[in-house]
C-alpha cells in the first residue's frame, strides 16, 4: 500500500515539478504575514513565534528542488 502510495505521488509530482518549490514559497509568505494575524493572547501564538512555516516551507522549498531534479 505504501508503495502504491509512493508511485502515485512521485508520478504525480514529476508532472508538476514546481509544485513542492510554490508551496514552499507560500508558506515562507504565510509565516511573514502570521505575526499580524495571531496575536500574543491567541492560544496559537507559538505557531507566530517559533516560525514553523519558516522552517517548514524552507525544507520543503528544497525538498522540492532536490525531487524536481531528481525525476
Amino acid at each position: 500500500m505504501i508503495s502504491k502510495l509512493l508511485d502515485w505521488f512521485s508520478e504525480y509530482l514529476a508532472h508538476r515539478k514546481g509544485l513542492l518549490p510554490l508551496v514552499g514559497i507560500a508558506m515562507i509568505i504565510l509565516n511573514y504575514f502570521l505575526p499580524w494575524l495571531i496575536t500574543s493572547e491567541h492560544r496559537l501564538y507559538w505557531l507566530s513565534a517559533s516560525n514553523l512555516f519558516l522552517h517548514l516551507g524552507m525544507i520543503v522549498a528544497i525538498f522540492g528542488m532536490m525531487l524536481a531534479r531528481a525525476l
